[in-house]
């Protein structure tokens, strides 16, 4: 499977160029050749190590180990706070001993590295056994077999380079690019692409499911990882599906239709969340957080960032409408600094930022109609199997719209 998604991404590349344009293209190939992320290379690195692990069983049992996942995730809460430290001491804002916190954070970081395994081996267990419950199994036949297998690695993804037009917004190429580029790497990539006339913007994502097994960040908490195993599966399985091929095609940039690649995002996403939401209840929850589906929320912000997301997109929408490119990025830059001012530093706000986190319409900073559409279905569905299956076949907005009507 990884195969295929591989050559149909490498076809695509190569005839992008009918697309977008040859000049273009290979302006854009001689810019981000150096740090593209090879895929095939990190297949032939882990495979084996997958296929040790499942011949010798070197996870060993993983029944009543529920407390070692815990144990993982705190571990990397504690490597966050002792990196703040270390960084505050580097940067003279600190009164610790600077050698003991590094010999503490090597500690952590080898402890971190022996629990992997097994936590990535009982999540995919708790996820199968809840897709079970749910009557998720393959998607090319009815047989109760597991297809794709659940399998995802707990690893820093690569980045995400997304490119919009400067006149609209909306993705027209995504490149996985090295997963350990500087930020004056970064954003040398990204003032060259703008050059060629177009919005760009490299983001750090929560998984990536072009791989095969799957990318799940390992610097993200428990809930975080849970719904991004079960999203990047779903992902997967949803290739064999008419919806996921269609976006396939639209990664490819074989058959572009940024609505098609919003439902393919928004569905992935609100069903992961479903999944998550079960497997984190029945496992992790603790009694002040059963009934939410979620861990435990920090107090509420008085500054709502959701909101002042929305306003801002609409205000950009009409702005690039109306043909006043300038002075939509003009206005994206200044609210870019406002948000900071409120304690929400976003490194660029640019169209690239909202076509990439415009694809998932269930977004609470979305304002993309798609979303709300999925929700009145998934209301009217007998099951979340009823719904997946539902949105699945669809190929077109059209059809999200009759169905919904």
């Amino acid at each position: 499977m990884t195969i295929i998604l591989t050559l149909l991404l490498l076809i695509g590349y190569l005839v992008s160029s009918s697309i977008i344009g040859p000049t273009f293209e290979t302006r854009l190939d001689s810019i981000v050749k150096p740090y593209v992320f090879s895929l095939v290379g990190w297949e032939l690195r882990v495979i084996p190590q997958e296929i040790r692990l499942l011949l010798f069983n070197l996870s060993g049992r993983i029944d009543d180990k529920i407390g070692l996942v815990r144990e993982y995730f705190q571990s990397i809460e504690q490597i966050k706070a002792l990196q703040t430290k270390i960084d505050a001491t580097k940067a003279g804002q600190g009164k610790y001993d600077l050698a003991s916190l590094e010999a503490e954070l090597n500690r952590l970081q080898a402890h971190k590295s022996t629990l992997e395994s097994t936590a990535e081996r009982i999540i995919e267990r708790q996820i199968r056994d809840t897709l079970t419950e749910q009557g998720i199994f393959s998607p090319l036949a009815r047989l109760k077999i597991y297809f794709p297998p659940v399998n995802f690695k707990l690893a820093k993804p690569p980045y995400l380079l997304v490119i919009s037009p400067r006149d609209r917004i909306e993705s027209i190429r995504q490149i996985t690019l090295e997963p350990d580029l500087r930020v004056e790497e970064i954003e040398n990539i990204e003032a060259k692409v703008d050059k060629l006339g177009v919005s760009s913007l490299v983001v750090e994502i929560g998984g990536l499911g072009a791989t095969y097994p799957t990318f799940v960040a390992n610097d993200i908490n428990l809930r975080a990882t849970i719904d991004a195993a079960a999203e990047e599966w779903l992902h997967q399985y949803l290739v064999f599906k008419p919806l996921g091929f269609l976006y396939l095609l639209d990664l490819a940039g074989l058959r572009q239709n940024y609505e098609i690649a919003t439902m393919n995002e928004t569905l992935a996403s609100m069903v992961s969340k479903e999944i998550g939401s079960l497997i984190y209840q029945k496992y992790y929850a603790q009694p002040e957080e059963k009934g939410t589906g979620t861990e435990k929320p920090a107090h509420e912000p008085k500054f709502d960032f959701n909101r002042e997301m929305r306003e801002i997109r609409k205000q950009v929408d009409l702005y690039l409408a109306q043909g006043e490119i300038e002075r939509a990025e003009k206005f994206m830059e200044e609210k870019r600094q406002y948000l900071a001012s409120q304690g929400y530093y976003l490194r660029k706000l640019n169209q690239a930022y909202f076509a990439f986190h415009g694809t998932y319409a269930d977004s609470p900073t979305s304002i993309d109609p798609i979303g709300q559409e999925l929700k009145k279905l998934r209301g009217q569905s007998a099951s979340l199997k009823d719904f997946l299956d539902r949105v699945a076949a669809m190929t077109s907005r059209q059809a999200l719209r009759a169905s919904v009507d």
